[in-house]
């Protein structure tokens, strides 16, 4: 069975190509189009579909959309009710419910050839629960949650897998939703609503939850698998910030107040859930999996002996869900990847080509996990594009920026280099097997989807990845999944005696991460990065621009673009 899954309605367009069980590819639109998210989320984009990323995995796959067997539309207009009647306010949301259905035709018209006929509507929900729970490795039963700011007519789904189905067991109706109210938190704050969600997260940290008690009247769990989120008097516990403001430290305790309290109400969730399965293992989907304090604290006090969380557990990975779930659904057992590396990758020959038709100046050295571990031990930052890109939103060691974590400025001077607020931390990687000596919390962690205490000790030593509460939100490193980096890391702690090399994404502020070489250079170019290793080819700062080239850079083989992509 070949089954493209594509989300599209609400935001993050994605498109997942699944082959008799086996993800075959995965990306976001965002990659393609170089716009943030994809799009807004608001009812007039939601005709939109993820053309571009679509057309790729088939293309990666050698298949033409006549090929497949069934399409994987992650929203069922027929579960749906009027906005009204759910207690949202949004007088236009009727226009998502006519483009859900006219989806089979809005699909044909970007994918000609293909029969809008095999396009099935599967279960916002249900879809992100696939994703979890058929994506985490050795579960074949498990609980399964999800939370997020809102499907057809709920925010949240407790389920359990059995095998090959996934059997739903409670869901709670909007309006009540953690990811709407977090959402609303997000744009109190002065923050961009259904985008900055994890800025508030990471400010919560500068605050305490002295506006717990109040905010308990308005979002608690009621004791029977559901919760009650919204009506929230934002303004009442604190003025609004605007976005060229300031932060202040009652903004800082908000966040605190509303974190505690979604961790709060999460706990009891999973409790409640565990109470109904004993299950060993719980998977995590949704937008609201992405906040790794959370996620830290059920694995940490929760009932569960482990926490899996879907690496693109935001609405991006409703297309790989749902995938998954028409291919169980058909006899075909969904294998978990092994990866989230599933995106666009280049050949050193293609690489190669790229380079050369942009005139930029770069050598190939014996071994380019070496240079680059040399390149961070003398303070250098390095942009690190290697492999196929990952599916989600986080850098995990293929589109990355690298740095040395010893130096205390290097926060600050990451956060410039990409354009952001100072109040955000950068990300630790680690070797899997150095990790537990220094970091406190859910091991491995090769997702970057949990927070860990730092050893005292090694807080002076790594100031760099230690956020203001003395946590850090770290990648480990297999060195059998990921040679490359682990050699890299292994080269540097022999210089420098870190195990720890800084890691955030590839990209500036507002832009969607580097995804294929033409950005890469784009960005190497425009942000003071002093190395490009791109392949085993780098590319120096001082060389680059002593060359001239920055213009043909950003031109990047343009012609041979369509040529490369695959």
């Amino acid at each position: 069975m070949r089954i493209l899954g594509i989300n599209a309605l609400f935001h993050d367009p994605s498109a997942a190509l699944v082959i008799d069980g086996r993800t075959v590819a995965a990306a976001e639109e965002e990659r393609f189009s170089r716009r943030k998210h994809g799009k807004r989320p608001v009812p007039f984009s939601a005709w939109e579909v993820p053309a571009q990323s679509a057309a790729w995995c088939l293309r990666r796959a050698g298949l033409r959309p006549q090929d497949l067997d069934a399409v994987a539309y992650s929203f069922d207009p027929g579960l749906a009710r009027p906005a009204e009647a759910m207690g949202l306010d949004d007088p236009w949301d009727h226009l998502r419910l006519i483009y859900a259905r006219e989806a089979p035709n809005f699909l044909r018209d970007a994918l000609p050839g293909l029969d809008p006929d095999i396009v099935r509507f599967v279960p916002h929900h249900m879809a992100h629960a696939a994703s979890g729970a058929f994506a985490a490795p050795d579960a074949d039963s498990s609980s399964v949650l999800v939370l997020d700011g809102r499907g057809e007519a709920t925010s949240h789904l407790a389920a359990r897998r059995i095998g090959e189905r996934l059997v739903p067991l409670h869901g709670q109706e909007l309006p009540h939703s953690l990811g709407l109210v977090y959402e609303e938190l997000t744009q109190h704050l002065g923050f961009l609503r259904s985008s900055d969600e994890y800025k508030v997260m990471a400010l919560a940290s500068y605050g305490t939850p002295r506006m717990l008690p109040e905010l308990r009247r308005h979002v608690h769990p009621t004791g029977d698998g559901g919760f009650r989120a919204s009506g929230v008097p934002w303004g009442e516990l604190c003025d609004a910030r605007r976005p060229d403001e300031a932060w202040t430290q009652a903004h800082a305790d908000l966040a605190a107040s509303t974190q505690a309290c979604l961790e709060e109400t999460l706990l009891d969730l999973a409790r409640w859930l565990h109470g109904q399965t004993h299950d060993q293992v719980l998977t995590l989907a949704g937008g609201v999996a992405l906040n790794c304090v959370a996620n830290s604290r059920i694995a940490r006090e929760g009932p569960f002996d482990r926490v899996w969380v879907q690496p693109a557990s935001g609405d991006a990975g409703t297309a790989l869900g749902g995938a998954l779930l028409l291919s169980a659904d058909t006899g075909q057992a969904p294998q978990p990847p092994s990866t989230a590396a599933l995106g666009r990758g280049w050949s050193d020959a293609e690489l190669e080509a790229w380079l050369k038709t942009a005139q930029v100046p770069f050598d190939r050295p014996a071994d380019v996990a070496e240079t680059v571990a040399r390149a961070l031990a003398d303070d250098q930052i390095v942009a690190w594009f290697q492999g196929r890109a990952e599916f989600g939103p986080r850098a995990l060691g293929h589109r990355s920026l690298l740095a040395h974590p010893g130096r205390v400025g290097n926060l600050e001077r990451l956060n410039n280099v990409k354009g952001r607020e100072q109040f955000r931390p950068v990300a630790p990687m680690v070797l899997a097997d150095r990790a537990a000596e220094i970091f406190d919390g859910p091991l491995p962690s090769p997702y970057m989807l949990f927070v860990h205490d730092v050893a005292p000790h090694w807080r002076e030593r790594i100031p760099a990845v230690v956020h203001v509460d003395g946590t850090a939100r770290i990648q480990t490193v297999d060195a059998d999944a990921e040679p490359l980096v682990a050699r890299m890391l292994r080269n540097f702690e022999q210089l420098t005696d870190l195990p720890v090399v800084v890691n955030t994404s590839l990209n500036t502020a507002g832009r969607p991460m580097v995804d294929d070489p033409r950005d890469a250079l784009e960005c190497f170019g425009s942000a003071p990065v002093d190395l490009l290793a791109i392949g085993p080819f780098v590319v120096r700062r001082r060389e680059f621009f002593a060359s001239g080239q920055p213009d043909a850079a950003r031109a990047a083989a343009r012609p041979l673009e369509e040529e490369l992509a695959v």
